[in-house]
């Protein structure tokens, strides 16, 4: 035990080190100088993972970012059946626990270290939250990332029927099927890092996606109409009512994000086979496979009902038996995420794949003759092909509101919920019951889910981060020949790689100093992260306030809001590409 007085201002050192067994003289090795070591070690291990150039400050946060995502790794022992058929000591077997919650879960043994949200508040895993910490952790340690986004399908995880566990309050909730695209954007960290692309890690992934993909097949499209209703889907008080509520009676709720996450699920497919089949050709069905499904939810977005063409822009609708539907006319990310599907196939992946260059040609010809629904698809110079949710056109209508600082551009980045409902709440009548919603850039008001979540305004980083990397695909492949204004009513014209590295700088502002040595993120607190020894701490926030970015919920939820570091290493690629091009 240590005892020390240390006078105001002082400071006193204590060495401590862990050891399995007894040391005379622990510390006989210099202490001193192994510190001094390993920080050396520390300092060029991080230099080497920043873009050269960049400044002290960026490459700062960006260490913090993934030393925050290391720290997060965690063991986690659960082992369902074992819970619900023995005793504890604490909590007796009885059959109220037989039949609670995660009662079908029998099969899941997990006793693995696995990455959190976070160690302090959130010490269980989340799948959703999971791919996106796969995408930061891959920048620091692809292998691990790829062992992460494994594990979580392997068979004592993901259900017999497909389906994979949320988070330990209730397995069989539902969240966006965002695993594909995770593993395709970890497959192109690793590439651009090491020049060669681990084919083995994305056949491994893909073929548990592809029971994943067809679970969501057979349980969330009710009507075999490739609109998709999937309830919670992670965005917890978004919509004006909890999505996971069943009505009674003939009421159903079609969801454009749902369906919108499998038009992005299906394309991600479709890129992983592609890719693939330039090494194995026996996966070229599966590419074309999933281009025609594709193709169906495209059509189901676009023509069912879901795109409202007064307001131009894609709303949830409200189907009641024996009346017409009902458009949930709220401006949300809701509506924002058919852009997040978006793919772009190159002229040599249709030269090296000659049966899937001319099942596409014959599916488009076949139904541009029959006058059916086609996607957004155009031949740049090279030959390339975009393939989209979001035709050209409704997709600048989209990005107007979307660029609005009025609306869902904040100063740190897009909002959940447009500010347009901050003197437009938008109500409805749903079985004799008024319900509402408003703009709420802040802590939740709403009692909604505990009232502890809020999607109803805050800056959330994966969306942010998704919204990002599918305006730089569109950018890439239409250039300038599509220019937007930014900020909508600005009079200034961008293309779209120019508008994502906009935004970027706005996300990566919530964490850099000001010109007063301010953070955003921390608002009122900021005094406190002034003071000497205390300026180069940040906080990754779970969220952060829709008007002024400061940061809200979980304090150091590294999780998710670690996508930072990404946006770091993308931004100043793309600086270096700019003055070297």
């Amino acid at each position: 035990m240590y005892k020390a007085t240390i006078a105001a201002g002082e400071t006193q050192e204590f060495y401590c080190r862990l050891s399995n067994k007894w040391a005379d003289d622990p510390f006989a090795e210099g202490l001193k100088e192994v510190f001094v070591e390993r920080k050396k070690e520390a300092d060029e291990f991080y230099a080497a993972i920043l873009p050269s150039g960049m400044s002290d400050e960026m490459a700062m946060i960006q260490r913090q970012a993934l030393a925050g995502i290391l720290w997060s790794k965690q063991y986690y022992h659960f082992d369902v059946e074992q819970w619900l058929n023995t005793s504890d000591g604490i909590s007796p077997v009885s059959g109220s626990k037989k039949t609670g919650r995660n009662n079908d879960w029998t099969h899941l043994k997990n006793q693995d270290i696995i990455m959190m949200p976070d160690k302090w508040e959130y010490p269980w895993y989340a799948a959703w939250d999971l791919a996106f910490h796969c995408i930061s952790m891959a920048v620091v340690d692809p292998t691990f990332a790829k062992h992460q986004l494994i594990l979580v399908m392997r068979e004592w995880y993901m259900k017999p029927d497909g389906q994979l566990p949320a988070y330990e309050w209730n397995f069989s909730d539902v969240n966006p099927p965002v695993h594909a695209w995770a593993a395709m954007q970890v497959y192109n960290i690793e590439k651009k890092q090491t020049g060669k692309g681990d084919v083995t890690f994305l056949k491994r992934v893909f073929q548990k996606l592809l029971i994943n993909f067809t679970w969501w097949i057979n349980r969330k499209d009710v009507n075999g109409n490739n609109i998709f209703e999937g309830g919670f889907l992670g965005l917890d008080n978004i919509g004006v009512f909890n999505r996971s509520f069943h009505f009674p009676g003939e009421i159903q709720l079609e969801q454009a994000d749902g369906t919108s996450w499998m038009g992005t699920y299906a394309l991600d497919m479709m890129e992983m086979a592609l890719e693939i089949s330039m090494n194995d050709p026996s996966f070229e069905d599966t590419a074309t496979k999933f281009f025609e499904h594709f193709v169906l939810i495209a059509e189901a977005l676009n023509e069912h009902g879901l795109w409202n063409e007064e307001d131009r822009f894609f709303y949830d609708t409200l189907c009641v038996a024996g009346a017409d539907p009902v458009p949930l006319r709220i401006q949300s990310v809701v509506g924002i995420t058919p852009i997040y599907a978006v793919a772009s196939i190159s002229r040599q992946a249709l030269n090296a794949l000659p049966d899937f260059k001319k099942r596409i040609s014959w599916f488009e010809n076949y139904r541009k003759k029959n006058k059916k629904f086609w996607p957004n698809e155009e031949k740049s110079e090279d030959l390339d092909i975009l393939v989209s949710l979001v035709p050209r056109e409704r997709l600048v209508d989209m990005l107007q509101k979307l660029l609005d600082e009025d609306g869902f551009l904040s100063e740190g980045g897009i909002r959940a919920l447009s500010k347009y409902h901050d003197e437009h709440p938008y109500s409805v009548m749903v079985e004799g019951n008024m319900y509402s919603i408003r703009y709420d850039p802040g802590d939740a008001t709403s009692d909604m889910f505990g009232g502890n979540s809020n999607w109803r305004g805050p800056v959330w980083m994966p969306i942010n981060f998704l919204i990002i990397q599918s305006l730089r695909k569109y950018g890439d492949f239409y250039e300038d020949d599509l220019k937007v204004e930014y900020p909508t009513g600005s009079g200034t014209f961008l293309n779209l790689k120019q508008v994502a590295k906009e935004l970027t700088k706005r996300v990566i502002s919530l964490f850099e100093k000001d010109v007063t040595g301010r953070r955003r993120l921390f608002g009122d607190y900021s005094w406190f992260y002034e003071q000497p020894g205390n300026e180069n701490l940040v906080n990754f926030y779970e969220y952060f306030h829709g008007d002024n970015g400061r940061g809200l919920g979980a304090s150091h939820q590294t999780g998710w809001t670690a996508l930072v570091a990404e946006l770091i290493s993308e931004y100043g690629e793309r600086e270096n590409d700019s003055m070297n091009g």
